[in-house]
């Protein structure tokens, strides 16, 4: 991350790595609240974009058009399949997306090419049965979208649609 690496900063991040799924600046704010940091939004918002800038973070859209955050992993820019009704959001391979855009690059001669994939979809666990019901994971359903104390943040952000550069 860019600039100074401070007690705040280093929350911030310790606190997205903890996130199973994407979630917005105001949702990790509140977590980090929650968990006694004295940490200041702006703060936040100035964390998130240091990571963005250095590629430490991958980011989505909401369906209003809010950006949610999530650690990228250690090998790379990812794009991702994510449910519309709960937000869950899976990694798909994305090769043939990155190898069109680079191509696509080198035949207009245009650098600092960006791109946007959205991929939605409704997970398992949203996937209603023949009976009326949803899977559970006894069921061989996938496990619940979310868990553990980042649980609160599905009920404020909503779905997701994911977009990458």
């Amino acid at each position: 991350m860019g600039g100074r690496t401070t007690r705040q900063r280093k929350a911030v991040t310790y606190a997205l790595a903890g996130c199973q799924d994407f979630v917005s600046a105001q949702d990790l704010y509140a977590l980090l609240v929650a968990g006694d940091h004295a940490i200041g939004l702006t703060t936040v918002y100035r964390a998130l974009r240091e990571l963005e800038a250095d590629g430490g973070v991958d980011v989505v859209r909401d369906e209003t058009g809010g950006r949610l955050y999530r650690l990228r992993p250690a090998d790379g820019h990812r794009h991702y399949l994510m449910c519309r009704d709960c937000g869950r959001s899976r990694p798909v391979d994305s090769e043939v997306v990155e190898e069109w855009a680079g191509r696509i690059a080198t035949e207009t001669g245009f650098t600092a090419v960006e791109h946007t994939v959205e991929l939605t979809g409704v997970c398992a666990d949203c996937r209603p049965r023949a009976d009326g019901g949803r899977p559970s994971a006894d069921e061989g359903g996938e496990p619940p979208c979310h868990g553990g104390p980042w649980d609160r943040a599905r009920d404020i952000r909503g779905p997701a649609r994911s977009c990458a550069s």
